[in-house]
Parts: C-alpha cells; sequence; structure tokens
C-alpha cells in the first residue's frame, strides 16, 4: 500500500509540473531568433592599416559576415586594398568586431592576410564558420605583377580563441 501512495504522488506531481510551465514556452520558443538580431559590423566604417599613395582611397573588394567565433554576435570579414587606376595593389584581408562601447566605430580584431605580402584574394566566400579564398602571389621580384604565378586555396577557422590558418596541399604535392 506504500509504494502504491508513493507512486500516486509521484505522478501527481510529475503531471503539475508538465502543466506549470513558463509564459513563452511553446515548441517553437527555443528556436526562434532573438528579437533584434546584432547587425554585423560595417566594413567601410574602418580605419585599416594600409599605407596608401597620398589621396588615395581603400577600397573594400569583398566582404562576408557571420558568427565566426560562435559568441553570438557577427564578425565581418574584408579583403581591402589601396585604390589605383591602373594595376593591382596588394590585398590585406581582416576580421571586424563591433565596437567595444555602444555606438563606437567597429575594430580590426584579426589580420589573416598581411598586404605587405604582396598578395591578391580570389574567390573569397564563407561557408558555415569558415572562411575560405584562393591567395595567389608571385614566386620572384620579376615576376610580371600583372599576372601572378603562385596559388593556393586557404581556409580560416575559429580555433582555441584564435583564427588559424589551414592552407590546402600545394599545387603538384602528394
Amino acid at each position: 500500500m506504500h509504494w502504491i501512495s508513493t507512486a500516486a504522488a509521484l505522478g501527481a506531481v510529475v503531471a503539475a509540473a508538465a502543466l506549470v510551465q513558463p509564459a513563452d514556452a511553446s515548441p517553437t520558443a527555443a528556436a526562434r531568433p532573438p528579437a533584434h538580431p546584432a547587425a554585423a559590423p560595417d566594413p567601410h566604417a574602418v580605419a585599416y592599416p594600409l599605407t596608401c599613395a597620398p589621396g588615395a582611397a581603400v577600397d573594400v573588394i569583398a566582404h562576408v559576415s557571420g558568427d565566426l567565433d560562435g559568441d553570438g554576435r557577427p564578425e565581418t570579414v574584408a579583403v581591402v586594398r589601396c585604390h589605383s587606376d591602373v594595376g593591382t595593389p596588394p590585398s590585406g584581408v581582416y576580421v571586424i568586431a563591433a565596437s567595444a562601447a555602444a555606438g563606437g566605430a567597429p575594430r580590426i580584431v584579426e589580420m589573416l592576410v598581411n598586404p605587405k605580402e604582396d598578395r591578391e584574394i580570389t574567390d573569397f566566400r564563407l561557408q558555415g564558420r569558415t572562411v575560405r579564398a584562393t591567395v595567389l602571389g608571385f614566386s620572384s621580384d620579376s615576376t610580371p605583377r600583372c599576372c601572378p604565378d603562385l596559388r593556393r586555396d586557404y581556409s580560416w577557422e575559429w580555433r582555441d580563441g584564435r583564427y588559424v590558418a589551414i592552407p590546402a596541399p600545394a599545387a603538384n604535392s602528394i
């Protein structure tokens, strides 16, 4: 008899818990996105550390946005270079985060490709939380700047608190 009364009391507690729920509890409440998701940082609102010719603007060639580090706030990754009417200046790739202060300008938190390395970026895209691009370069100073002769695909991922570059195998390698 004791076991039957214990089972009945436990059943009553479970039934009461099933009926009493928070006001916003519903099957889709957990799946709803936040009412006002944070906007991705504007890549045009950043002062990039480029040394351009006097009066030359900085061109944002491409950009992608997403929550790359999993903190719930979007970052923007931008490919930028100095403006030039002739030729193709080297590009830099920067990760931009929102300002730490409310209403402040976005800030650069990481440089993935340094423009001083004299690289060009093509096929720039975001796959999930991974940034992917083809990086073009020059094998020597005598290689014409019109025609990069080195090519390698790269991925950048957030791992252990930092962005990690993952180069694809080099061409003609095993």
